[in-house]
């Protein structure tokens, strides 16, 4: 929770993708929600504790619970945990962002890694006619 920078609009993720820290924005739409969670849960120190006290839920557990909220949903495309991370650069491309804002987002250290993310655009400018 100590990670949530509210002004800023931020969350300070440590150990991420690659075991890289990095910033990444938090919208007012997911800091209500975290907000009402928070309050929901009484959490203190981690957003998504674990099992153990002091502990954070584990990957394999986000990945369950990511498998059963797709699976109710009836989404019969096959997506991950990373489809999110992928998602998130897509759009941000779409919507006109900075390559350079995006590679610092996703915590990529060669902006070489986050080029893999304007073939998108790259099909839409295929589809100008």
């Amino acid at each position: 929770m100590k990670d949530i920078d509210r002004e800023r609009m931020v969350i300070h993720v440590k150990q991420g993708k690659g075991r890289k820290d990095r910033y990444t924005v938090l919208s007012e739409v997911t800091l209500n929600l975290l907000d009402i969670y928070a309050k929901e849960t009484r959490l203190d120190s981690w957003v998504f504790p674990g099992a153990e006290e002091g502990k954070h839920l584990s990957e394999r557990s986000v990945q369950k619970l990511f498998e059963k909220a797709i699976s109710r949903t009836g989404i019969k495309k096959n997506v991950s945990l990373h489809s999110l991370r992928h998602s998130f650069a897509t759009h941000l491309l779409e919507n006109g962002t900075d390559l350079r804002y995006i590679q610092e987002l996703l915590g990529h250290s060669d902006v070489k890694t986050t080029e893999r993310y304007t073939h998108v655009r790259r099909k839409d400018v295929m589809r100008i006619q």
